[in-house]
Parts: C-alpha cells; sequence; structure tokens
C-alpha cells in the first residue's frame, strides 16, 4: 500500500527491481476520460452537413394512403387547413407516431408546421413570453431560463416553475423535437404543462383563413371532451402567452409519476394564488389538476370558497373538503389507483402550501412555519452519483499471456455500443424471404367458431395463411407438451396464436392479420387471479407439492411465540432490450433448415420443430452468435416464435423471418411469476426461528412452461440464508387464463427470498428489534444443514454480513438516519441490511452437464465452441480467458463465432448461472487435450512459439481439435430428499439506504453497499457489473415494474410508456460493490462462483430500507407501532398509501363489491 496504493498510480505500478510497467488492474482509467465542459454537448457533426437546402423548403410527399405537407409560409399552412380540416399537425411525431404504430389510426393528410417561423418565434412582450406553438420545449426552457435570470424574481414566477416542469418532461430528445403547442393541442389528461398552463390563464391565440385571428383563455372551459378543444377542425394554434407574475403572485407546480424521470403524471397540479398587498388574505387563487379525469380540471368551488380567506392551517382544511369536492373520481376510473390520485390532490396542494407559507413569512408575521414542515415544499433532484469497485488483483508474477481473473473488457463492448454488433434482425435479407405476422386471441376463454382470414388474403403482398391444419404435430412444451402451435378451435388466455400470415414485409404481414376476423363463443369461468384460481380449484395436476423437515405442528404448538401473515410478489417482464426474433432458412434437399434465434436454448429449438415437423433433428441445426437480453425469458419461450415460423417454412418452402414487436412480446410470452404466500412463524424471546408453516400460490398462467422447476426453487429458498430447523412449505400451481408464466432471472428464488425477509420484519416488529438483529442472530453457518438436507460447505455468509455491516457503517448511520428524522417531518430515511444465499445448479440433475470443442488452426489461432450463449452477460469472454489459461495464450488469438447445434449438440440452456461453470469446465478439457497433445512439442523446443508447436504437429497428423465434456456431480430424489441438490452457493449483503417523500411516496436511493462471494472471480469488470446489472433489475422488481391487468386479463402494460423500468435516476446515488477477498469454489471452474442471479435479491434492501422509512413516518403520525404488511412492488403509491395520515384518512375506501375495479393484482 502507502505509495503504491492504486489510488496514487494513474494506471502504472512499477514492477519490483525492473524498469518495466504493466497496466493496473482497474475496470476503467479515468485518466482517460476527456473532461467534461457544457460547450461540449453532442451536435450532429457540420462536417457533415452538406447543404440544407431541403431542411428548409415547402415539401411534399404522397404515397398510396397519405399526404404529407411541409409549408414553409403561415398562408399556406391555413390555406391546406381549411383545404383539410381533419389534417393532423405534427411537430415531433410524439403522439400520433405512438397513435399510428399502437393505435393503428390513419391520417390521410399530415401537416408538419416547423419551418413557419411565426410558429417557431419566441419573443418578449409588455405582459409576458409569446411561444410561437411549433416552438421546441427545449428552445421554450432556454428563452424562459434568459428571462428568469434577466427579469425581477417576481415578475418571473411562473416562467420558474415552467421550467422545473420542463426538468421532468420526457428526455431530452423529446424536449428537442416536442412542442408546447402540440401538448395543448393534443390534450392529453395527464399533460405535464397543461395544468400550469390553465393555471397561469394562459392566453392562446388561434387563426383560421376565414375566421382569422381569435384569443382564447386556457381555463377549465377550453376542454369540451376527451382530447377535444374549443379550437374549430380548421383554425390553427399560432402562439401561447405566458403573463408575467406579480409582486404578490405566487405560482408552484408539482408532478407525481411512476418514475421521477421521463415517465408521464399519475397526478400534477398547478395552485396560482395572488394575495392582498403585503398580507396573507388571498385577493385570487387558480387550481388545475391533470390525471383527475378525462381532461385537465379546475376546482372552481374550492377557488370561490378560498378567496378573501388567510392563507393559514384552518383554511387548508377548508381547502381540502372542497378539493374533494371538486374533484371526485369513481372507483373504477380508468388508470387506477383511486385513492393515491385523490390523497395526491391534496398532498401535492399542501405541497404548494408549505412553499407558498415559506415566502410570506418574509414579511407576513401571521405565518410561520415549523422548521421541520420545510422538508414537505420540494422533491427529489438529481444529485452527483459516485460508486466504488473493490477486487482482487492478479499478482504480478501472472504471465501477461494469462487473460484469466483481469478485469477485460467484454469482447463485443465497442461493437455493441456503436450499433456494428450482429442480432438476429440484422441478418442480411435472404434470397425469397418472406416475414411472419401473428394472429392473436383477444379473449381470455372461448371456443373458436369461425376464422376468416380472406380480407387478409385479399391484400396485395400477402402470400399465405398458416394455421393448425398446417402442422404435422400441433402439440409442444418445454417440460409436459401442453400447448399448441396454434390455438385454432379453443384459445385459453388473450396473446395465444392462433394463426400467421405471411406475407413480403412486416408492414403488410401485421396489417392483414388485423384483418383477419374470429368469431369466438366466451367460456366461463375466466380466472384471472390467484383468488380467482383458489375459488374454483383451478390447479395443475397434483395441485400442491410439500417439501418438509420436522415436526411443524409441534414447534408451532410449543414455541415461545407465533406470529402469521401474508405477503406478494408480483410479476415482471422481461424488457430484453431485443424482442423474441427468429430467421428459419429452409434447405433445398433433405428436409434440412437452418434457424437463426434468439434464444438462450438452441438445443431445444432444433429438437421442437424436428419434433413439431416430423423430421429428424440432425437436419434441423440452431445457430445463436449472441441475444439481446434474456433473463431466462429466452430460455423456453423462444420456441413459441420458432415452431410457427418454421412451419411456415417449411409449407412455402421459402426463408421466413419474424420478430415481435414490444406489445406482441409482453402478450404473448408470459413473466416472472406472481406469487401469493401465506406463513406461520416460531420464534423464542431473542428472535431465533424455531421452525415455519408456508403456503406458496403461484400464478403460471395457461400452461405449465417451467413452473415446477420455478415453485421448487421458490420452496428451496423460502429460508434464505437463514438456519430454520423445522420447515414445512407447499407449493400450489394456479392455472389461470393469463398468457404462461416462464423462467426469470433468479427462477423463483427472489420470491422465496422475499417470504422469508417478511417473516424476519415480523419477528423483529413483534420484538421491537432491529431487523438486522434478528437476520444476524439466525444466519447459516458452517456446517448446517438446509430444510432439503444439504450441508454447507465453504459457507460464508457471516464473513460478507460482517464486512458489509462494517463497510456500510451501519450502526452509525442508523443513529444519523434517526435523527434525520426527528428533524424532518415530511422527508424520511430508512436503512435495511439484507443477505441472501443462491444454490447453484439446474434443479434437474441432467441438464447440470456441458460439450465444448477447440478447433486450432495452423497460423496458431483457435476457434472455440460451447454450448454458452451470449447474452451480454460476458460468457464468450470469460470462456477465452479460461481457454488463455489453459493453452497459455494470449486472448487475442482466440475467438467465438457462435454457438450451435452442428458444433455443439444436445446443449443445455445457458440459465440457472451455470453457464460459466459448465461450459468452463468442458472448455478447460478441450483445451488440456490440445495442451497434452502439444505438449511433446513444447518439451523437444522450450524456446519455441506457440505457432511453432501447432505447426509441428500438424506437420507431424497429431489431431488440432478436441472435444471436452463435464458434468456436475448433483444428484437429488425429491421423494426421498436425499442427495445433492446443489452444487454450491453464492452469497452475499446488500445494506441500502433510502429517504422517501411521505407526502407523494416518491423515493431516492442514497446507497448501497454490496459485498458478494464470488469465489476467485473469472473477470472481475464482468462480474461486478452483474451485481450491479442484477441489483439494478431487482429493484425493478421490489419498487418500481408492475405489470397491470384488466379484470378480464387484459394486459394494460405493454411497453416503456406504461411499464417503467430503472432509470439512471434510480440508480443508487453512491453505489460500492466489493467481492469478498480471500475466498476460493473448489466446486467450480478454477475456483470461481455464478453470479448472475444471486445479487438480484439484493436489491430487496431498498423496499425494506422504504419500508423502514414508512414506519418512522407512521411513528410520527401516532400510529401504533406493529407490523404492517408492505408487498412488492413498493411503487410510489403503496408507499404514500402506507404512509398513513391526515390526509389519507379523509378518502374513505370504496365497500368492496359495489364497483367494478378498472385492474385486479393477479
Amino acid at each position: 500500500m502507502g505509495d503504491k496504493c492504486c489510488k496514487f498510480q494513474n494506471g502504472e505500478i512499477k514492477k519490483n527491481g525492473t524498469d518495466d510497467s504493466e497496466e493496473e488492474e482497474k475496470l476503467f482509467k479515468t485518466s482517460e476520460f476527456t473532461p467534461y465542459h457544457p460547450s461540449q454537448e453532442p451536435i450532429f457533426p457540420p462536417e457533415l452537413r452538406l447543404i440544407d437546402k431541403y431542411d428548409t423548403q415547402s415539401l411534399v410527399f404522397k404515397s398510396k394512403d397519405m399526404t404529407w405537407y411541409r409549408p414553409t409560409r403561415l398562408k399556406e399552412l391555413l390555406d391546406l387547413k381549411k383545404k383539410y380540416p381533419d389534417a393532423k399537425l405534427v411537430v415531433g411525431n410524439t403522439e400520433v407516431g405512438v397513435e399510428m404504430k399502437f393505435k393503428h389510426m390513419t391520417y390521410p393528410v399530415i401537416i408538419q408546421p416547423v419551418q413557419i417561423p411565426e410558429l417557431v418565434s419566441i419573443t418578449q412582450t409588455h405582459s409576458g413570453v409569446k411561444i410561437g406553438a411549433s416552438a421546441t420545449l427545449a428552445d421554450v426552457e432556454r428563452y424562459l431560463k434568459v428571462q428568469i435570470k434577466n427579469e425581477p424574481e417576481h415578475k418571473t414566477r411562473i416562467f420558474q416553475a415552467t421550467v422545473e416542469m420542463l426538468n421532468w418532461f420526457a428526455g431530452l430528445q423529446i424536449r428537442s423535437v416536442g412542442a408546447l403547442g402540440s401538448n395543448i393541442m393534443t390534450g392529453s389528461p395527464i399533460s405535464d404543462m397543461i395544468p400550469l398552463l390553465m393555471a397561469a390563464k394562459a392566453e392562446l391565440e388561434v387563426q383560421s383563413k376565414d375566421r382569422g385571428i381569435r384569443r382564447i383563455t386556457l381555463d377549465g372551459n377550453f376542454f369540451v371532451g376527451y382530447r377535444k378543444s374549443v379550437v374549430e377542425p380548421n383554425e390553427v394554434l399560432l402562439y401561447i402567452n405566458i403573463p408575467f407574475s406579480k409582486p404578490d403572485q405566487y405560482f408552484q407546480a408539482y408532478k407525481q409519476a411512476r418514475r421521477r424521470e421521463d415517465d408521464i403524471a399519475i397526478v400534477n397540479t398547478a395552485v396560482n394564488v395572488t394575495f392582498q398587498p403585503k398580507s396573507h388574505i388571498i385577493a385570487d387563487i387558480s387550481l388545475a389538476f391533470g390525471g383527475m379525469s378525462f381532461k385537465t380540471v379546475t376546482a372552481p368551488k374550492t377557488e370561490e370558497k378560498l378567496r378573501g380567506l388567510p392563507w393559514n392551517k384552518e383554511t387548508l382544511e377548508i381547502a381540502y373538503a372542497c378539493l374533494l369536492g371538486d374533484l371526485p373520481l369513481h372507483p373504477g376510473a380508468p388508470g387506477g389507483m383511486i385513492q393515491y390520485r385523490r390523497s395526491l390532490t391534496l398532498s401535492l396542494f399542501f405541497k404548494a402550501f408549505l412553499a407558498i407559507s415559506q415566502r410570506l413569512e418574509e414579511y407576513v408575521t401571521d405565518v410561520k412555519l415549523d422548521q421541520r414542515d420545510l422538508s414537505g415544499i420540494d422533491g427529489f433532484h438529481c444529485k452527483e452519483q459516485k460508486s466504488s469497485q473493490y477486487f482482487t488483483v492478479v499478482p504480478s508474477t501472472q504471465k501477461k499471456t494469462d487473460g484469466l481473473q483481469r478485469p477485460m473488457v467484454h469482447r463485443s463492448a465497442y461493437k455493441q455500443a456503436t450499433g456494428e454488433a450482429v442480432y438476429c434482425d440484422d441478418i442480411p435479407r435472404q434470397e425469397g424471404e418472406l416475414y411472419c405476422a401473428f394472429v392473436l386471441s383477444t379473449k381470455p376463454h372461448a371456443n373458436i367458431l369461425k376464422i376468416d382470414e380472406s380480407e387478409a388474403l385479399a391484400m396485395e403482398g400477402v402470400h399465405g395463411f398458416v394455421y393448425s391444419k398446417d402442422v404435422p404435430h400441433n402439440m409442444w412444451g418445454t417440460v409436459v407438451h401442453d400447448e399448441k402451435v396454434f390455438y385454432s378451435d379453443k384459445v385459453t388466455s388473450q396473446g395465444q396464436i392462433v394463426a400467421l400470415i405471411v406475407a413480403d414485409n412486416q408492414s403488410i404481414a401485421q396489417k392483414a392479420a388485423r384483418k383477419v376476423k374470429i368469431q369466438y363463443q366466451e367460456l366461463e369461468p375466466v380466472v384471472i387471479t390467484i383468488e380467482d384460481a383458489l375459488e374454483h380449484k383451478s390447479f395443475f395436476g397434483d395441485h400442491h407439492k410439500v417439501l418438509q423437515r420436522g415436526d411443524i405442528e409441534k414447534v408451532l404448538q410449543e414455541a415461545p411465540h407465533v406470529v402469521e401473515g401474508e405477503c406478494r410478489i408480483g410479476g415482471q417482464e422481461h424488457f430484453y432490450l431485443e424482442t423474441q426474433a427468429c430467421l428459419v432458412v429452409p434447405k433445398k434437399e433433405d428436409d434440412e433448415m437452418e434457424i437463426f434465434s434468439s434464444t438462450q436454448h438452441p438445443t431445444e429449438i432444433s429438437k421442437l420443430v424436428a419434433q413439431v415437423l416430423g423430421i429428424q433433428q440432425n437436419k434441423v441445426i440452431s445457430k445463436v452468435k449472441r441475444i439481446g437480453g434474456g433473463f431466462g425469458g429466452k430460455e423456453s419461450k423462444a420456441a413459441m416464435l420458432a415452431v410457427p415460423v418454421a412451419v411456415a417454412a417449411k409449407k412455402f418452402n421459402r426463408p421466413m423471418r419474424c420478430m415481435l414487436d414490444r406489445d406482441e412480446d409482453i402478450v404473448m410470452t408470459g413473466l416472472r411469476h406472481p406469487l401469493l404466500m401465506k406463513y406461520k412463524v416460531a420464534f423464542d424471546e431473542k428472535g431465533k426461528i424455531l421452525g415455519c408453516d408456508v403456503e406458496l400460490y403461484s400464478n403460471c398462467g395457461y400452461s405449465l412452461d417451467l413452473s415446477i422447476g420455478v415453485m421448487d426453487r421458490v420452496m428451496t429458498h423460502v429460508e434464505n440464508a437463514y438456519y430454520i430447523p423445522v420447515i414445512r412449505a407447499t407449493g400450489f400451481l394456479c392455472k389461470t387464463n393469463l398468457p404462461s408464466n416462464t423462467a426469470f432471472r433468479g427462477f423463483g428464488g427472489p420470491q422465496g427470498m422475499f417470504l422469508t425477509e417478511c417473516m424476519a420484519q415480523h419477528i423483529a416488529d413483534f420484538l421491537e428489534k432491529d431487523p438486522a438483529e434478528i437476520s444476524e442472530l439466525n444466519l447459516y453457518k458452517e456446517g448446517d444443514s438446509t430444510h432439503y438436507n444439504q450441508i454447507l460447505t465453504n459457507c460464508t455468509i457471516d464473513k460478507c454480513w460482517k464486512e458489509c455491516i462494517i463497510s456500510s457503517d451501519y450502526y452509525n448511520r442508523r443513529k444519523e438516519i434517526e435523527k434525520f428524522n426527528r428533524e424532518n417531518r415530511y422527508k424520511k430515511r430508512g436503512l435495511s441490511v439484507i443477505p441472501t444465499k443462491y444454490g447453484i445448479a439446474f434443479g434437474i440433475s441432467f441438464l447440470n452437464q456441458a460439450g465444448a470443442l477447440v478447433l486450432v488452426y495452423t497460423d496458431g489461432s483457435v476457434l472455440l465452441s460451447h454450448g454458452g450463449i451470449e447474452m451480454g452477460q460476458g460468457i464468450y469472454t470469460k470462456m477465452i480467458q479460461v481457454a488463455s489459461r489453459v493453452l497459455e495464450i494470449p486472448v487475442e488469438k482466440i475467438h467465438t463465432s457462435e454457438t450451435a447445434t452442428d458444433k455443439v449438440p444436445n446443449t443445455s440452456p445457458t440459465a440457472a448461472s451455470s453457464g460459466s461453470d459448465l461450459n468452463g469446465m468442458a472448455v478447460m478439457e478441450a483445451c488440456k487435450v490440445i495442451k497434452e497433445r502439444l505438449r511433446p512439442y513444447k518439451e523437444a523446443d522450450p524456446k519455441g512459439t506457440w505457432e511453432s508447436w501447432v505447426n509441428k504437429a500438424y506437420f507431424d497428423r497429431v489431431s488440432l481439435s478436441a472435444t471436452g465434456f463435464y458434468k456436475t456431480d448433483v444428484d437429488f430424489d425429491w421423494n426421498t430428499k436425499q442427495g445433492t441438490l446443489f452444487n454450491y452457493f453464492t452469497y452475499g449483503v446488500a445494506c441500502t439506504e433510502v429517504e422517501i417523500d411521505t407526502l407523494t411516496g416518491d423515493h431516492q436511493v442514497l446507497k448501497t453497499d454490496i459485498v458478494m462471494d464470488l469465489g476467485e472471480s473469472l473477470n472481475p469488470a464482468i462480474d461486478i457489473g452483474q451485481i450491479e446489472g442484477a441489483f439494478m433489475q431487482g429493484y425493478g422488481l421490489f419498487v418500481l415494474e408492475e405489470m397491470v391487468y384488466s379484470p378480464e386479463g387484459t394486459i394494460f402494460t405493454r411497453g416503456p410508456g406504461t411499464y417503467k423500468l430503472p432509470g439512471f435516476a434510480d440508480i443508487p446515488v453512491e453505489f460500492n460493490v466489493s467481492l469478498l477477498k480471500g475466498v476460493s469454489n473448489p466446486r467450480a471452474v478454477y475456483s470461481s462462483k455464478a453470479v448472475g442471479e444471486p445479487p438480484l435479491f439484493l436489491a430487496s434492501s431498498v423496499l425494506y430500507a422504504i419500508k423502514d422509512a414508512i414506519k418512522a413516518t407512521r411513528e410520527e403520525n401516532g400510529i401504533k407501532k406493529e407490523y404492517f404488511r408492505f408487498d412488492a412492488p413498493a411503487t410510489s403509491a403503496n408507499i404514500r398509501m402506507a404512509c398513513q395520515d391526515s390526509i389519507t384518512s379523509k378518502i374513505k375506501e370504496p365497500e368492496r363489491g359495489t364497483f367494478k375495479p378498472w385492474n385486479v393484482v393477479v
């Protein structure tokens, strides 16, 4: 250490006793970064801009169905609008493009008014700012910032609120093309800007060719229906006039969304108050709310009531009562979250009350605020993020040619960053290729009486229709063949494949698929939720499975304490960047077929296609170069796409391509299994767990898929990292009329461990102890036995725990948080530390095998093939590093082209975190064979080179290709509960601190510290990236991502507009990852450990830190200190409604059964 510490070496470290230097092992070198300067925002390279002639001239484009105009003069625009009053005006295409893509709307005439000088101008007037309707939001933001800088503060309060709101309006890319005028005329009821403009009483100028200019106040009468305004069809919005504010006028605007950045609002509010001069008496007030009706609404009764009243707590209570009357919301209103949305109207008004009160305090003596209340004024803002990564650096004695255990950059990283990496749909078009589009079911449970494809087949460019009668064998499945290639007679879920259309291209195929008419006979019952399944006794096969150790009845009867409860965890959409895709190329003879598929399991693709088509598997070659993310969603579900497309390729004897749109992918392919879990847990006075009895109900969807294996892992992980001497776990597989759920990173483990932590939290609350104390007391120790009778060896959970507690400074931070919570009423912080123990192996023994093929060429280059799929996790890179060590050559000499079933047969899926373990050992075995064959030549010429040894072997007719095979020594009998279920376990601990806004339910993750035992990491850079990535995906599961369903099973969350993934602002402000030092693992390749799935559950530390903060809130509000249920995901709605206070108490829950809910929890 000392002056040799990596912090002081600037990327270089001297070798002892030599003048040579070697690069320091770092994940990245900050010295290579160019210092950032605001002037360095990326722009279009001027060198590439040859001429702007076509950017500024008037243009017209015509197609068969649409005409697109871009006028350059206002007169042209008014003439066009008179001629085509229903024409759509498009500036950034952020709304119309979505309508055309997802709602399949058509607009015969589109006008883009972005080159009309009047409409893009922004000018100052005597009363405010005049903004052209086509001026982009980014230009508006820049102009208003100049106004704020140059004008007196009291004149720009509306501008300040506008700029603040624009910060949360979509992303910079959208603001750079979207216009303020478009936002108004679109008329979205959840618009960010309309409530602000409405409260500000902005004036609009509209013009038509015949009526001339008309001025309209943007108020509560502007919208006359859903997305309909008083602007006439032949009128054009010219300008928006935003007024200056006055000295006694105050303006506040707030927005609450599911995700803080780049998201549409749930509810937004604008408050415009003018006081009598130098007083706190309300002279005038204007309120506007989004998200509370089919349009932006005002609160006229509230406004009238408040005029003339003083700005104080008594008036606040009057405002609450009036707002609830002004803003009713039916219990079944679209959008759901009824109680939350109603509470937000009051909470956001209260925030404005606090903010304005703080300003009034400066000169009105009657207005006084408690300093603790100031925390309620502002929301969260981005902070400068920082992170650290700690790992063991390879010793200086390690050969330069040995690439193993170095933080090597992913071999495809640069190609992926530049877009050069080739994915399935990037493969060039094949000769004679056609495109497939699916006809999907729209009913959850129905007989199909008639399919009419005639209108689709009559379309130009459509080549055919494929359905069940075209399939030799229409049944398929992963474990059990209980799925159909085409559901042409009966459907049991929306999103099932009824048929497919074959056409020249994607656009024609999808359009034709929508023209296929299906006549249904709807059936009962429709089973959507787990509760529905319990009511109708809808289960798969033997309805339950039991994993038990000990006499649980006796323990529950004799234990000092027993608590019982329920918890629930929702599903999670895989949302891989590359949706399901495949290209099927039939050969000209012998029924041969080549399939390029985005799959984690190429062998299953070739096997199922062969079975369905009735041909031998050796004639169906499945190939994968890389896939754009999988997370388990492409383990079994890739076949859902590849099999019917292969049927079409066989029928037409032409190449077929298909890539799902995001909405199709979500509707068709299923997600992580949602679970309802019930428990009884026994414990003593110290919190030592004596036993638990748990019931696990999994929503599987319409088919089994991998649900049996998922439930097995749920049951084997219900103790997480705790020794529980007596356990009874009973699993139920619920059959519902939803898309069939499937594997997802963790494969049931996170759900089971979530139950464990719910029990631990319940015990802690009962005993009034810190949950960390309960966790530490019950941690597994070396030599303990699991409830499936596996002895733990090399158990390092206690080391991870102690290191995380120390590195996170847990106990001092606990005191600091308590101090913070005492000083702030409406912001609370919470802290949580969570362990994890994850079993590594496939649950089915035969899958724990892998093969490899190593080919050495005479120039010394090596081609490496194995069964692992590269899906971004770096398995190709790691396998090259393994080969580098065995063969003692640089990684640059080794290449992996693809994974293919004609290179390595009978591969297992790349899943269960076992890809590197299994394939790494197989690669090592194959390389050892090559190395042994070259050994005589190396001994004969020790100063020779790798290339010379290879050439000598070649000329001696020594084989330079070798196969390797490996199987893991695991074999477990589920009947006797004997044997080894997992090869080993990966351990980790995370400590997370959060801060919540108790008025809105928003939160910010302040700091996360993770310690993981990964043995001797094959590649610390990739492994730490996996930890960070898994944590953020787990954050989505436990906090942010929420699938929303109608009572009929319709999925509402079909894309990023409604389904929210973690964004950059959700990454912990401080994110520290440390790999446990001084550990190894004798049961995996080069003492490494699996990393793909184990870290994901650590993100539950965010949920439990949030819950810790909620506890402080409830205690602040005088609620009895006791356990309360808090399910996953911990959305803003769930957080806010758990922070029970005087506002939430004003909103009564509607009586169940008196209304039909808009959505249900499945």
